[in-house]
């Protein structure tokens, strides 16, 4: 990538802008994509190199400070241009590990943060059920307690990491108010008796994905994290941080449909000339930088008030409703520019198409975004006095 004139926005400092080149650089020597290989143990082994190079360090909550929400999304953008599959291994051991990292006991950080940022452990965030996906308030997953401990049963879905993870943290129904205020989170370890994979999940850009089951699955008092009932507060906590790093990774998908498209435009022949020399796709370039240099605006400013303290429901919703949705328009412009070349099984665009779909849907889909950033907008706007 060419212009990285992005990194002087006052966004950054100079350590974030250090860390993109350092990673970026090392990610062109070790990140290579899966394609036609075990996806699980591809998935492992990138967890382990990306522990060994030390990036996932900026995944967790380091023991002396909070989540730097831009490095995390700097993280996220870079290795997305490079690999889908090393973006999710990274988003994965972080979104699996910030509940930990944000409402986790002292005794819980030192057991597992060190092993997910050594990737020596792989987490999972299991939140979705059957029939609980946006709807959180309609969990039916259990956890009743009994002395000492918890036991939970129910069925989670969606799970990313399913099946390869060593432990999930698990949101599931105590009961102690009504819908949302009801839930409470939990970590699993994925050895403990109860607990199973119950169907693993195909999808058209492959990453590990399964349905998981609970049956008499006992956990300790211990493995709550934050108050009982405040699981949906861990739970919108967790993704203020990694919603906004969502945006991230389709702007890095963007980014690399871009450039690709930008490549193939000036040398493509056609008709005495070349692609890049017509107007109608001067426009098109025109249009797809702009969106992203929209969506990348609007990624950092939640970034950046994240890490300031503030409050970002809103700002985070319309990163990524704006990134996710900007960057599916530009890949298919790209799609659209390679032509036959585009849609060859395994071509680097063709990649991109497939792996941008999810990233519309997870982590709350567009139109939950939408109604998230109405409601802030509706509850903060004053009625017009009465004459």
């Amino acid at each position: 990538m060419a212009d990285k004139s992005y990194l002087d926005w006052p966004f950054f400092t100079p350590a974030h802008a250090a860390l993109e080149q350092s990673l970026d650089a090392w990610a062109s020597q070790h990140v290579r994509d899966a394609h036609g290989k075990d996806v699980d143990a591809a998935c492992r082994q990138l967890v382990r190199q990306l522990g060994e190079g030390g990036w996932l360090e900026h995944a967790v909550a380091p023991g002396d400070g909070p989540i730097d929400t831009r490095a995390i999304c700097l993280v996220r953008e870079t290795l997305a241009r490079h690999s889908g599959l090393a973006d999710f291994a990274f988003a994965m051991q972080g979104l699996g590990s910030g509940a930990i990292s944000l409402f986790g006991s002292t005794d819980n950080r030192a057991r597992y943060l060190p092993r997910v940022a050594k990737g020596e452990s792989i987490a999972a965030f299991a939140l979705s059920e059957p029939q609980a996906g946006s709807d959180v308030a309609a969990m039916q997953c259990a956890a009743v307690p009994d002395g000492d401990s918890y036991v939970l049963n129910g069925e989670k879905t969606w799970i990313s990491n399913g099946g390869i993870a060593d432990f999930y943290v698990v949101f599931a129904r105590t009961g102690e108010q009504p819908g949302a205020r009801g839930i409470s989170a939990f970590i699993v370890d994925a050895d403990t008796p109860g607990f199973e994979i119950a169907e693993r999940i195909e999808v058209i850009a492959p990453h590990p994905l399964a349905r998981l089951r609970f049956d008499k699955c006992r956990v300790p008092a211990s493995a709550r994290l934050g108050e009982a009932g405040q699981g949906f507060k861990v739970a919108m906590a967790t993704l203020d941080v990694f919603r906004t790093s969502v945006a991230a990774a389709a702007l890095g998908f963007a980014r690399r449909a871009f450039d690709e498209a930008l490549a193939h435009a000036k040398s493509r022949k056609m008709f005495g000339q070349t692609l890049a020399d017509f107007q109608l796709t001067q426009a098109k370039l025109a249009e797809m930088a702009t969106g992203i240099d929209a969506c990348a605006l609007l990624t950092y400013r939640a970034a950046w008030q994240r890490d300031q303290g503030r409050k970002v429901t809103m700002e985070a919703a319309m990163a990524k409703m704006s990134a996710t949705e900007t960057a599916q328009r530009v890949i298919d412009a790209a799609v659209q520019m390679f032509g036959g070349l585009g849609v060859v099984s395994e071509h680097p665009v063709e990649r991109l198409y497939r792996e941008i779909r999810a990233l519309r849907i997870y982590e709350g889909a567009t139109e939950v975004q939408q109604l998230i950033i109405a409601r802030e907008l509706l509850r903060d706007a004053t009625p017009p006095k009465k004459d």
